[in-house]
């Protein structure tokens, strides 16, 4: 293992009507900022319970709704200029990942003098934010409980992902029940985000971490027990609630203790792909980890390998080592499809015309993969194997 510190500020709030602690959390009087998407919140009852308990403290409420999935940078500037505008005390992002990773930028720009882009674009240290909650409605990204938020600029077509200590939620409200309404293809995505988020953290090469793997492993399996079930049932308390917490815990820095953060290329070639076509990014995901894991596994098929005994239980038995692995990939890839992710880049009318411009936007910041370092021709392979 390597040394390591573990940090996370978030106060985390799970269970059925915790909402109702927001005006027990929050001082009164607060000129908040309502962050969220387009309109959900207000169909399945979630912004009236919002509204209620800021109302018990008398908050002066502003709204910025139509937060997009891949959020934008013109939204962010949006909020932005609110809260500079209207002195605003604290955000509130009600939402999914989207919203919260909208939020965070909006936090950090609202005390910065330029612009939000230099900021997320590093260009400018991050030296102050504007505190922020949440209130989780769709469990995918783990946005809720980390310090990090991917932000798309469609002027000119960069999807970038950054972070900083600063823009941790001060805390995050979890109530499975406000997942009920998220529809079916949506929840396949969580969950392809999710476990991809675990995949990620496995795929390290640090020595000696038993429990983390195990921990790592534990979680997959629990994921792919539980997703089918929850398929079955869209508002069974019982499995959004498990989802809900693997959500959480796939991506609150939990996994990365002592590794050296595991290696995250899948993400930034997606990334890449979604900065241009604007797909779901868990529809992305879906598509290019099983064809990483096969482009890795024939360099070293040791730790897919491990993937597929010990989440898959594929047997090694008289098997050389890159055949299991190979099972591993495919199993991972006919798991994910079973529960209706798409499977390959044509799914989405994708074909190879931009396959040059996304491997260059995959290297938009430098050092992409710590299980196995890209590059260009490594990017367009795994893209060619996504066809």
């Amino acid at each position: 293992m390597n040394t390591f510190l573990q940090y996370n500020p978030t106060k985390l709030y799970f269970g059925k009507d915790e909402v109702k602690q927001l005006s027990s959390i929050l001082d009164k009087g607060l000129k908040v900022l309502l962050v969220y998407g387009g309109g959900s919140i207000k169909r399945n009852g979630v912004y009236n319970d919002v509204m209620t308990e800021l109302g018990k403290m008398d908050a002066n409420v502003f709204e910025l709704k139509g937060v997009e999935p891949n959020p934008r940078l013109t939204n962010v500037r949006k909020g932005v200029d609110i809260c500079k505008k209207e002195g605003i005390d604290f955000i509130l992002a009600v939402g999914g990942g989207s919203v919260i990773d909208c939020t965070k930028a909006i936090s950090a720009g609202a005390k910065y003098e330029g612009d939000v882009w230099e900021l997320i674009t590093a260009k400018a240290p991050i030296e102050e934010a504007l505190p922020f909650g949440t209130i989780l409605t769709l469990a995918a990204t783990g946005s809720e409980m980390n310090s990090v938020s991917v932000i798309t600029n469609w002027e000119t077509n960069d999807k970038l992902g950054w972070g900083s200590p600063l823009v941790f939620p001060t805390f995050s409200i979890l109530d499975p029940s406000y997942t009920f309404s998220v529809p079916r293809d949506q929840t396949i995505y969580g969950i392809v985000d999710s476990m991809s988020h675990a995949l990620e953290h496995y795929f390290h090469r640090t020595e000696n971490t038993p429990m983390i793997d195990g921990f790592i492993e534990s979680l997959l399996r629990t994921a792919i027990a539980t997703g089918p079930k929850l398929l079955e049932d869209l508002e069974s308390f019982e499995h959004r609630e498990t989802m809900m917490y693997i959500s959480t815990t796939a991506f609150n820095g939990s996994l990365a203790n002592g590794t050296d953060g595991g290696d995250w290329a899948t993400h930034r070639i997606e990334h890449a792909i979604s900065a241009i076509y604007d797909i779901p990014h868990g529809g992305g995901l879906a598509i290019l980890f099983p064809n990483w894991l096969e482009h890795v596994l024939e360099e070293d098929p040791s730790r897919v390998k491990q993937l597929a005994v010990n989440v898959f239980g594929i047997s090694p038995e008289g098997k050389e080592d890159i055949d299991v692995a190979r099972e591993g990939a495919k199993a991972l890839r006919d798991f994910w499809n079973s529960l209706g992710a798409p499977g390959t880049l044509a799914d989405y009318d994708i074909d190879d015309s931009q396959f040059d411009s996304i491997a260059e936007k995959t290297f938009i910041k430098p050092g992409v993969g710590t299980y196995k370092e890209m590059d260009l021709d490594s990017v367009r392979d795994i893209l060619a194997r996504s066809l």
